[in-house]
């Protein structure tokens, strides 16, 4: 069993990047931070898109968990081909630039697929889908940025970013 300084050692949050509370295998920080993006995202989106297009909750709601699913799905790819690219580069860590290349590479290619569902659900035209979009871009750009950190923060580092030990 666990001794209670053990318990306490696991259940404390130092906030360290380079030591998490818990080891996560990338597969399972990459699983884990897109669907706790895509819960927190709906939460907003939802409630957003209802006043936004006098639209009922039900309608925006079921378009929201659309987007979020079809976001999901783009998370973990683009996190996994950015991650590759990432474990490539000379300098580790996560920089304000490359935490900005992030999240413009990842909201930029969102947007790319999301317009066409955006305009078919809502009955608009492609132009109409991608400006209503940029409200939720500039939100999502910030959002996808403030959560990163918050998440590595938590969890760490993805060993992609983490500082190596070099004897």
């Amino acid at each position: 069993m666990y001794s209670s300084s053990n318990i306490r050692a696991m259940v404390r949050c130092q906030c360290d990047e380079s030591s998490p509370p818990v080891k996560l295998t990338p597969r399972v920080r990459r699983v884990l931070q897109a669907i706790l993006y895509e819960v927190f995202a709906i939460a907003f989106v939802g409630p957003v898109l209802s006043f936004a297009f006098d639209q009922p909750v039900t309608s925006t709601l079921g378009l929201a968990f659309v987007l979020s699913s079809i976001a999901l799905g783009w998370n973990y790819v683009f996190n996994a081909i950015f991650e590759h690219w990432e474990a490539r580069q000379s300098v580790r860590g996560r920089s304000l630039g490359r935490r900005l290349a992030h999240g413009i590479g990842f909201e930029g290619g969102l947007v790319i697929i999301l317009i066409p569902v955006m305009a078919f659900w809502l009955d608009i035209t492609p132009l109409n889908a991608f400006l209503a979009n940029l409200g939720l871009l500039i939100f999502f750009f910030i959002y996808a940025i403030v959560f990163t950190w918050a998440f590595d923060r938590v969890f760490g580092l993805p060993e992609s970013a983490a500082v190596r030990n070099e004897t």
